[in-house]
């Protein structure tokens, strides 16, 4: 395979973490808007998040041994296209329930898509030899989708008065671009005589199942945030009497995005990462304890913001050092089914605890809510305490 084909198939893997964090954030980004739009409340935008998280759940395991099986590009190219329909089908639904219909879509579409991406970024960069420290460069990506989504709707809503329906109309569209890409790009082959019964024996793994608990923990806190952020903010700005509240809560979304992309940037730049994952993770999830605490807390727009920030910061190496660290204990043909295992587990995090905030906040307040989300930081935390003391095949191999 040529350089430029390497080089274009790492920038699909690139184009589809970050259209990954577009289908995590976009409802989150447009909760306001839907709601108004809907007639709904936030126990049903929790809905749409749970159901979008379900479906995350049972497509991430089916489709992970698929890209062990068949290789990335056709599942690339099935996660383009349904994500893009799904986002129209968003963006024009006349009610609650096609609402909830897009949300499934959304769901096989951001799953394909995510598999494709966290699997090949680890074998294109760096030469596949640091899987922890490709991931976190990757997915300073997906971190880059988190800035760009709520500041293209404040932009676009606010600034142009373009409606929400018309701004998701050409997101879509561009993600329908990235799709060309997926079709003329070759791709690298990293599996050989996979079949299914590997997979399976991946679920008695300790490795795997250790990191699939790792993820649950995460995954809940990063979408937690994701999806109420925006009303948190909303929420405090209208309580000091802040002019157009619903904008400024976008922008700082928009900040959290801003702060995990600049991080994983940052610990990408780290050599031989995956060596000190586990202790990485572990500092990051103590801090996230105490940024959410004190989010749950503070009455200031000001320190919320500080603290968002600083937990954006926290959360950006946690994910992909997790997926590095994990993978560095199999070989690259079991990536698709390891990491289609670890996040279906992890997204049943996000499919749960955000449904369970925005249960609680109904008659009280998001912030209020908020201190579920630092339990699950102090659950992580724990967890990292032990995930460099269980070894995987390869390592076992090595030993």
């Amino acid at each position: 395979m040529s350089e430029k084909n390497t080089g274009l198939s790492a920038v699909v893997a690139l184009v589809a973490v970050f259209t990954l964090a577009v289908t995590f954030i976009i409802i989150g980004a447009i909760s306001e808007e839907l709601k108004g739009a809907l007639g709904i409340d936030n126990s049903q935008i929790g809905t749409m998040v749970m159901l979008f998280f379900l479906t995350n759940v049972v497509v991430q395991l089916v489709v992970g041994p698929l890209v062990d099986k068949f290789g990335h590009k056709p599942i690339a190219v099935v996660g383009f296209v349904v994500t893009a329909l799904s986002m129209l089908l968003l963006a024009y639904a006349p009610s609650f329930a096609v609402a909830l219909i897009s949300c499934v879509l959304l769901g096989v579409g951001a799953m394909s898509l995510n598999t494709v991406g966290n699997t090949l970024i680890p074998v294109v960069l760096f030469g596949g030899k640091d899987p922890a420290r490709a991931s976190n460069l990757g997915n300073a990506f997906f971190g880059l989708g988190y800035v760009l989504t709520p500041l293209i709707f404040v932009f676009f809503l606010k600034s142009l008065g373009l409606s929400y329906s018309t701004t998701l109309t050409i997101i879509a569209l561009v993600v329908l671009v990235f799709l060309i890409l997926a079709l003329i790009a070759r791709y690298p082959q990293v599996s050989t005589g996979f079949e299914l019964s590997m997979a399976v024996k991946l679920l008695t793994e300790g490795a795997v199942l250790i990191a699939a608990i790792a993820l649950f923990a995460y995954i809940s806190l990063e979408i937690t945030m994701a999806t109420w952020i925006k009303p948190l903010m909303t929420e405090l700005y209208k309580s000091v009497g802040a002019s157009s509240p619903v904008a400024k809560a976008g922008v700082v979304l928009s900040l959290f995005g801003v702060a995990m992309m600049v991080g994983r940037f940052l610990s990408s730049l780290v050599r031989n990462l995956t060596a000190i994952g586990t202790k990485v993770i572990a500092a990051m999830s103590l801090i996230s304890v105490v940024t959410i605490l004190v989010l749950s807390r503070t009455k200031s727009p000001g320190l919320a913001i500080a603290v968002i920030i600083l937990t954006g910061l926290a959360f950006a190496p946690i994910f992909p050092t997790i997926v590095g660290v994990t993978f560095a204990k199999f070989e690259q043909q079991l990536y698709g089914s390891v990491f289609g295992i670890i996040f279906a587990v992890g997204l049943l995090g996000g499919t749960f605890i955000p449904k369970l905030i925005g249960s609680v906040s109904v008659g009280r307040t998001v912030q209020e809510s908020m201190p579920i989300a630092a339990l699950m930081a102090a659950i992580l935390f724990v967890i990292a305490l032990f995930i460099g003391k269980v070894k995987g095949p390869a390592q076992v191999e090595e030993g």
